[in-house]
């Protein structure tokens, strides 16, 4: 056998990608909605939405946007889970000639200012229910336009229904006070009557800013291109065919658990599967085990894409083991590592193997993946999708040796030309030659397949979500009975890991209800600390840095 290398090219495979039958994500989703037009796009609590409809209905979204004054190029912000009208937003602002902003609607009001403060947000789509953080949000910084989005919107007879019971039994909507804020079924009402110019939109426009973090923590929006989305949607659509053919039967379902804020579910649940001309079938909360059931019983699922946390809820469910798996046909994990003894239950339950990829919101996210009719679970991430080249980097940041440990560098036509106004930390992310730098350390065999080691980021995977320490940090630091802090990621059996912070308390009467109530208020729920422990002092370099891998290794063990 030859030595591995750590250094991998598909080049070869870029013809697959066919980047030239499109001039844009706008045009490849535009030739979607003319080719599949009667065919379902979307579904949601029963109710479906037609490829027509979609178009038409993105049609009235871009005409009203521009009847805004909103140049191209500005910025629309998505605080929604996955609802109806989420990817209809999308589609109409896109074409036209707008930057998505995707948000997550379970921030606090803190986190959802700084995205807003730093994409210069000039419009956001917000679910009612998540209105009040909004509104919590300071005036100086509120979008100039926003459009209030309900459940129930586009669901017809039943929308008023999901909508009363959620007013006014549930009482799921907190009180609120936005100016000038929009319903948007008024936006549709009013942009079905006006005209739009469709811009001209290039591959080298960004189309979305995916907010991330990094080694700093500090959240920084990943520009990705029109370019980038199609080609992993291409890259994607390449990997899928062995399991799926070519689509030219019956509609394939996609089960759209994942929310779509999250860049994985964009590509996969949103973009791929509209462009494949499949049925998203949306979940808007993904914790709602009984709403998958409901789901999957009325429209028996041919693709699941999920996390390790999701499967392993369902397998442990009696009523998931009940359904009708005779149409399964791809079960896609990625987010977060799949556990072995999660991928054996999904096998014995459903009949098929979990596919694990692997990727960053700065590539897509996709950038490698297990064949997909693979016949077992591999246990590591694949290999590089079509015209991706990969490189393992020492800590010099030239190629590793041969066999070795490197840090994972990724080059391909779905990796970010940077970060949103950040140019000096666009630099630090990219080597020499070119190539993302990942932050997670990979070996690589002969044949060019790879297996995650080690994190070099201190970052923390909770239910498939990074949470970087440094933003955990600064909110606990700023409790005034907190003297010194640092946070570490601890395996946890439900969500993956867990936040764990390691104190030094200024004010001995400090607890950890103190603590929990203070981080309620500042950090989204998947951010905040599980596990509190107190110290007298914390380990420090010579410098005075705090070791956080030495406590990190220390609560791991």
């Amino acid at each position: 056998m030859d030595t591995p290398c750590p250094h991998y090219s598909s080049a070869d495979a870029r013809g697959e990608l066919a980047l030239g039958a499109y001039t844009s994500l706008v045009d490849m989703l535009d030739q979607a909605c003319r080719k599949h037009g009667p065919r379902r796009a979307l579904a949601f609590m029963g109710r479906d939405l037609r490829y027509g409809q979609l178009d038409r209905q993105a049609d009235a979204i871009a005409a009203w946007l521009q009847h805004q004054g909103l140049p191209q190029g500005s910025r629309v912000a998505l605080m929604m889970p996955n609802v109806m009208p989420y990817m209809v937003a999308v589609l109409g602002a896109l074409r036209a000639g707008m930057i998505i902003v995707n948000v997550n609607p379970l921030y606090t009001a803190r986190e959802l200012e700084h995205q807003l403060q730093d994409s210069g947000a000039q419009a956001i789509f917000v679910l009612e229910n998540f209105a009040a953080t909004l509104a919590a949000v300071p005036v100086a910084v509120l979008p100039r336009r926003v459009v209030l989005v309900s459940a129930g919107d586009m669901l017809g007879i039943k929308g008023w229904a999901v909508n009363f019971a959620l007013r006014h039994v549930k009482r799921a909507i907190p009180r609120y006070a936005l100016a000038a804020a929009v319903p948007l079924a008024a936006v549709l009402r009013e942009g079905a009557r006006l005209q739009w110019s469709r811009p001209e939109i290039s591959m080298d426009d960004v189309a979305v800013l995916q907010y991330t973090g990094g080694t700093t923590g500090v959240p920084k929006g990943a520009m990705l291109t029109q370019r980038n989305l199609v080609a992993n949607v291409l890259q994607v659509q390449a990997v899928a065919r062995p399991a799926l053919g070519d689509a030219q039967g019956e509609p394939l379902l996609l089960l759209s658990a994942l929310p779509l804020y999250h860049i994985f579910a964009l590509t996969l649940c949103g973009l791929f599967a509209l462009h494949a001309g499949m049925c998203s079938v949306l979940i808007a909360n993904p914790r709602d085990l009984a709403s998958i059931f409901r789901a999957w019983r009325r429209d028996p699922i041919h693709i699941f894409p999920g996390v390790n946390t999701l499967f392993n809820s369902l397998v442990e469910r009696d009523e998931f083991a009940a359904l009708d798996f005779s149409r399964l046909k791809l079960c896609l994990g990625g987010g977060a590592a799949v556990l072995r003894p999660v991928a054996d239950k999904w096998r014995k339950v459903t009949g098929r193997p979990l596919i694990e990829g692997y990727g960053l919101s700065e590539t897509s996210p996709v950038v490698s993946a297990n064949p997909a009719d693979a016949g077992e679970y591999s246990g590591d991430i694949g290999f590089p999708l079509p015209g991706t080249e990969v490189m393992l980097l020492d800590d010099q940041g030239r190629e590793a040796p041969p066999g070795g440990p490197g840090e994972l560098a990724v080059r391909g036509p779905q990796v970010m030309p940077g970060y949103w106004q950040r140019p000096d930390e666009t630099r630090q992310a990219f080597s020499d030659q070119g190539y993302f730098k990942t932050g997670d350390i990979a070996v690589m065999s002969p044949e060019g397949r790879l297996r995650l080691v080690d994190r070099k980021k201190d970052m923390i995977l909770v239910s498939g979500f990074n949470v970087y320490p440094n933003e955990v940090e600064e909110v606990v630091a700023g409790h005034p009975g907190v003297l010194e802090c640092v946070a570490v990621g601890v395996p946890d059996e439900r969500t993956g890991e867990a936040v764990k912070v390691f104190i030094v308390k200024k004010d001995a009467g400090l607890d950890d209800q103190a603590l929990r109530d203070w981080c309620r208020a500042r950090l989204a729920a998947y951010k905040r600390p599980h596990l509190f422990e107190y110290r007298t002092e914390l380990p420090k370099s010579h410098v005075g840095k705090i070791l956080r891998r030495a406590l990190r290794d220390e609560a791991r063990a």
